[in-house]
């Protein structure tokens, strides 16, 4: 693994993008109420969740000496807090939809206050380091191919492209508190990637199959509906089992998320927002320049 290098795209800060989420179907991924909802179940855990890994930055702030940690601080959390307002949008649908979202919320967030109480900061903020390279790695994964989300509702798609584009942007930030400021130690940074991935992977399966429920499906429906649809996933040549290697770099005692290429398509989403003022077209640029 090559040493870490300076990050080579800032964070910016966008806000008030209107992706149109109340003209979106039930079922918008293709019509799969499966793949639909477990999507949706990530989504779920996005508005809170970012605001904890704000928080988990904050404790640090003081901390931050270096006038460009600072900045890029400054502007994670105000990222975070856009994805928190485009999520909670999509978020309301669901309630509309008659999903328990705010039972859901409930118990993440007693979760994480949990851990804001009674772990240490070097905790937190490791936790919410692991976080973000995986949502990282999934931006990667869910946009690298075009293939992957060609069935999804052009909405919904521009909406996650947008988030996975600031997702690249601030990748490093939160990593680099934890290393330089918050000096966590190795054991745990390894340790919290674990469990967060296994947190983050099994409430996106209970939720989905708790919303499907709702839905109507019955147990042996949504039973075939795990069969078929968690190997588009998890399978083999499953979407989020390609980010395998690049997944396991985090366990190399000189890995940095920069070592990671920013995806390629980048700069087309940017120019065609910066062109448009449009992130419903910037979306479906970057996802028509995915490999084929």
């Amino acid at each position: 693994m090559n040493a870490p290098l300076k990050s080579s795209i800032q964070p910016v800060v966008r806000s008030n993008l209107d992706f149109k989420l109340s003209e979106i179907p039930r079922y918008w991924f293709g019509g799969d109420p499966f793949l639909t909802r477990m999507f949706d179940a990530l989504s779920l855990t996005f508005p809170d969740g970012e605001r904890y890994f704000i928080q988990s930055v904050r404790l640090f702030r003081d901390q931050i000496k270096d006038p460009d940690l600072q900045k890029r601080v400054a502007d994670f959390i105000r990222q975070e807090a856009q994805h928190g307002i485009a999520h909670d949008k999509m978020n309301n649908l669901m309630r509309e939809q008659g999903m328990p979202v705010d039972q859901f919320i409930q118990r993440l967030n007693y979760m994480m206050n949990y851990d804001l109480k009674n772990r240490s900061p070097e905790y937190n903020i490791a936790v919410t380091a692991a976080a973000e390279h995986l949502t990282a790695l999934m931006a990667e994964t869910f946009y690298g191919q075009k293939d992957t989300l060609r069935n999804a509702h052009p909405f919904v798609r521009a909406m996650f492209a947008w988030h996975a584009i600031e997702e690249m942007e601030h990748r490093d930030v939160a990593f680099d508190v934890m290393k330089d400021v918050a000096k966590t130690p190795e054991w745990l940074r390894q340790y919290t990637l674990l469990i967060t991935t296994l947190l983050m992977f099994g409430f996106t399966i209970y939720r989905a199959n708790v919303m499907l429920k709702h839905d109507g499906f019955s147990s042996l429906q949504r039973l075939q509906m795990n069969i078929r649809g968690l190997p588009w996933f998890f399978g083999k040549k499953g979407t989020l089992t390609r980010m395998g290697k690049q997944y396991r770099d985090w366990f190399k005692k000189d890995f940095h998320p920069s070592q990671h290429p920013v995806i390629a398509q980048y700069d087309v989403w940017v120019k065609t927002l910066a062109e448009t003022g449009d992130p419903i077209q910037a979306g479906e640029a970057f996802w028509q320049a995915a490999e084929d």
